[in-house]
């Protein structure tokens, strides 16, 4: 179960099964056995449409269309007005660096957003995400490297958009697990911990070995 405005961390190793937690939210295929809610209703009770418009995606790989950076962001909810992206934008501390094209906000971004480094595409997703402002948010942290400072400002949006919404994230930064109201570590597709970091870190299991092996502060 997780409560309303919970900010719950999916912990493993490559394999556990954290997809698959996210695959099944979003209905990409149904369980052979039990079944989901959202809000006290089956998941297999709802339309899709009805499903994923109740539910933001940040994924790992930030998906950017071939489009201005603007149209972009309001893909997340197409009657948007002008002022809600921008604030989304700013929200996600996208504001400035998308400001800075030589087009602005009507700058083409090129397919899969080549003209972007990987923090600023995140960020486009993040902002995305808020402007549809759904009730849950499924965040799958990016891997790769990112220099300090797009670390700092991915961080900080993350955050933002976390902020009073029921939220799960596949996490690999430390600030994050740290952060969430609870972590839950999966291993073979099961729940084999869950509580805060630093108790699961004191009890010396699976998660503070994935903590020693994986999460550098």
């Amino acid at each position: 179960n997780v409560a309303p405005g919970e900010t719950v961390a999916l912990v493993g190793s490559s394999g556990a099964g954290k997809s698959t937690v996210f695959q099944l939210l979003l209905r990409y295929y149904d369980p052979q056995s039990g079944r989901l809610l959202l809000d006290g209703a089956p998941l297999a009770s709802l339309s899709l449409e009805a499903l994923r418009n109740r539910i933001g995606l940040v994924p790992q790989d930030a998906v950017i269309f071939s489009s201005s950076a603007f149209e972009n962001i309001r893909y997340g909810r197409p009657d948007a007005s002008d002022d809600e992206v921008y604030a989304a934008a700013r929200a996600a501390f996208a504001h400035d660096f998308l400001s800075a094209l030589p087009e602005g906000y009507d700058t083409f971004l090129g397919e899969r957003g080549v003209r972007l480094s990987g923090g600023q595409r995140q960020r486009i997703a993040i902002a995305r995400a808020m402007l549809k402002n759904p009730p849950l948010l499924l965040l799958d942290e990016a891997t790769s490297a990112l220099d300090a400072e797009s670390e700092r400002m991915v961080q900080a949006a993350l955050e933002t958009a976390m902020e009073g919404r029921t939220t799960l994230v596949i996490a690999h930064r430390l600030a994050t697990v740290q952060k969430a109201d609870r972590i839950v570590v999966l291993d073979h597709g099961g729940i084999v911990e869950q509580g805060t970091h630093a108790a699961l870190v004191a009890q010396g299991g699976v998660y503070a070995r994935l903590a020693a092996l994986q999460f550098t502060a």
